[in-house]
């Protein structure tokens, strides 16, 4: 059976390698990304969604299929309003997943963060711990979270600020041990990789997958 996907935030660092994936992969047949502007790409398998996501509702009809990947997400520097941070981050996925569950969707995989708590004092922390619990509370059938450390990848605009991050991990990684071991950075193909690999198990329930288990996957 030809699967189809959907992705949305295929135009990120974790959104655009997973993109790749699926279109090479003769498991999947069709790939709908749900985007704000087209990306500048043709494929026999892509179809392309430009929408508003504050409008997504009016698009349930489309939001179908086998799997759907939020990879959605935003920073300060991108986004310095708050209120609309968390809609990119929290409201935009939740109201996602709950038209996966209306539609039957088989699975929700999701982008989160290494230590997401709904408790923390960290804005970006603690949203994504919220928007974690805010799935877990849908009983989705099959519920993938991915919660990645600093992530390493290529990006159109690089931020200078992840540069100097980037070469501080390169000292740090190989410290951290053990228990620590979740913390390491990790490259966004390996994420992209993780989420595929997994969209081809028959497993249900909830998941929840650190940097250094999404490593092995």
């Amino acid at each position: 059976m030809a699967y189809k996907a959907i992705i949305a935030g295929a135009s990120g660092l974790i959104g655009s390698n997973l993109l790749k994936l699926l279109l090479d992969a003769p498991e999947y047949s069709e790939v709908l990304v749900l985007v704000r502007k087209a990306l500048p790409l043709q494929h026999k398998k892509l179809v392309q969604l430009v929408i508003n996501f504050d409008d997504l509702d009016k698009h349930a009809a489309a939001i179908t299929g086998h799997a759907i990947f939020s990879c959605l997400g935003t920073t300060n520097a991108q986004t310095p309003d708050k209120q609309q941070y968390r809609k990119i981050d929290h409201d935009y996925p939740l109201q996602l997943a709950k038209l996966a569950k209306l539609n039957g969707v088989d699975q929700f995989h999701v982008v989160s963060a290494i230590g997401a708590d709904a408790k923390s004092g960290m804005f970006y922390v603690k949203l994504k711990g919220e928007l974690e619990d805010d799935l877990k509370t849908l009983d989705l059938k099959t519920l993938h979270i991915y919660q990645p450390s600093m992530l390493i990848g290529d990006r159109e605009k690089p931020r200078m600020a992840e540069k100097i991050l980037f070469g501080l991990f390169k000292v740090i990684d190989p410290l951290l041990v053990g228990g620590l071991k979740k913390y390491r950075s990790i490259k966004s193909t390996t994420v992209a990789n993780a989420m595929f690999k997994k969209s081809l198990e028959s497993a249900t329930g909830t998941f929840t997958y650190t940097s250094d288990k999404i490593h092995t996957i």
